[in-house]
């Protein structure tokens, strides 16, 4: 029997990102995947803004920028346009990457953490007691730790161990992928084209290879075992979009149902569900992988203050207040996407797509669908109605004396931005910057900012001795 503190169940993006910020704050943690080998496919592909500021908070962002294409607007429908160029982010953009890309990045860190990652080790038993959870391999050895946290994705074995319902649906229509070369590639870095007869898109992975993904009414009901040729997805293209591109070569494709489902729970006990194992939606806006790295950024911090003793069991609760809130958004804004661009009456989809370009030419309503589109409109709920406004909104990359604060969250420690020029002081798990500048509306002269780059706790000066709820569980004191 192995013991260890956490065992995270799944080696997607949304498993190795948990299991680095486990590692990174010294938790002992084993990673879990069934599959033997590492696929040489890829299903996720767009990485959002806000996803790579938290990327950027471990140091990571501009190693996955090296690996893809950058999209500086997106068109939701055809005539409507977000200019993402206008975002207040250090990265106004949507990148164009193979989730095999990201994986092999977060894999890579995780290995220099000291992770230990345990291939070919399928979950079919697990119980828990007050204490522990042991977990059952297929092998017939046991792994016993404190926590266990299933990132199995859509299809989860440990969801299921544990009883949780995964309400939601199925959608209708098939979904065709295939990673193709085009000898006559779209001039637009993100092609995309919507008719009557379905919609296409055709998304680079910079290294030669396109997805080419396709909605086509004429085969929307082949069943999904059937093999999926290139002849197939040409014609779709050229019957949608007057074009195939020129497509050859083809190294991977299948058929695909889209579901909208989320867990009904995101805990039982001692186990937690993150990414696709809590989650899944059309794959319209990108948001699989980019909420799930959020949940794991969310859950890590926490988890490891508890297993280290930093921070009260009630913090672990926390989590699914926050994450499954912004579960049930993304549902939302997907579902809306799809009935937008896949719905059978040709009235309402055009009656949708007019009522969109028209929210579009305002700011306000602009603004808001550009947070939601690439996650940096996310703000968790205050625990306290006297709570300062800027309490749970995202953090903005300010500049300190000693750096930004993105980058001065790499080692993963809370931060303390002293606007105030007070001289405050902070002892425990927590570090201090100062902010010069400039002037940022509306900004409090102190703000605690959680490893995750959202702001725990926000005021004009230090209390002597002070404890965010359960959102930050360390005690600020004046010199």
């Amino acid at each position: 029997m192995t013991e260890t503190d956490v065992i995270v169940v799944g080696a997607g993006p949304t498993g190795l990102m948990l299991a680095c910020e486990l590692a990174l704050a010294g938790v002992r943690c084993r990673l879990l995947e069934r599959r033997a080998e590492q696929p040489n496919i890829t299903r996720a592909f767009a990485v959002h803004a806000r996803t790579l500021e938290l990327l950027d908070a471990r140091g990571l962002a501009d190693d996955l920028l090296a690996k893809g294409v950058p999209v500086d607007s997106v068109a939701p429908a055809p005539g409507a346009t977000l200019d993402l160029r206008r975002l207040a982010t250090r990265y106004p953009m949507v990148l164009i990457v193979p989730q095999s890309g990201t994986e092999h990045l977060l894999e890579e860190r995780a290995r220099e953490l000291g992770v230990q990652i345990v291939r070919g080790a399928e979950v079919v038993g697990l119980r828990q007691d007050d204490g522990r959870v042991i977990v059952d391999l297929a092998d017939g050895s046991t792994e016993t730790a404190s926590y266990v946290v299933g990132c199995d994705g859509a299809h989860s074995k440990v969801r299921g161990l544990v009883g949780i319902d995964f309400a939601g649906k199925q959608y209708a229509t098939h979904i065709l992928l295939a990673d193709v070369r085009a000898t006559e590639p779209p001039s637009d870095a993100l092609f995309a084209k919507a008719s009557g007869e379905g919609v296409v898109l055709m998304i680079p992975f910079g290294d030669g290879w396109f997805r080419a993904i396709a909605w086509d009414r004429l085969r929307e009901q082949v069943p999904l075992d059937v093999p999926l040729p290139m002849e197939e997805m040409r014609d779709a293209f050229v019957r949608i979009a007057g074009t195939d591109f020129g497509m050859r070569e083809q190294r991977w494709s299948t058929r695909f149902l889209s579901e909208r489902r989320q867990a009904e729970r995101y805990r039982a006990g001692r186990v937690f569900l993150a990414g696709d194992s809590a989650h899944v939606h059309s794959p319209l806006g990108g948001q699989g992988m980019n909420t799930g790295i959020g949940d794991a950024m969310n859950l890590g911090w926490k988890l490891a203050a508890v297993v280290r003793g930093r921070a009260p069991e009630s913090l672990l609760g926390s989590y699914e207040r926050e994450r499954h809130r912004v579960g049930a958004q993304v549902l939302t804004l997907t579902d809306a996407f799809n009935r937008l661009v896949l719905g059978r009456s040709a009235i309402r989809r055009a009656f949708r797509t007019l009522t969109l370009r028209l929210a579009l030419r305002f700011g306000r309503s602009r603004t808001f669908l550009a947070g939601r589109l690439t996650g940096l409109g996310i703000r968790y709920p205050a625990a306290s109605r006297r709570a300062h406004p800027w309490t749970g909104r995202r953090m903005p990359d300010l500049r300190c004396v000693d750096g930004r604060v993105y980058e001065l969250l790499r080692d993963g420690r809370h931060l303390l931005v002293d606007a105030g020029a007070k001289g405050g002081a902070a002892r425990g798990d927590v570090k201090v910057a100062r902010y010069t500048g400039p002037a940022v509306p509306g900004m409090p002269a102190v703000v605690l900012v959680r490893p995750d780059g959202y702001v725990a706790w926000a005021g004009d000066d230090i209390p002597m001795t002070y404890q965010v709820s359960d959102e930050s569980p360390f005690t600020l004191s004046l010199p």
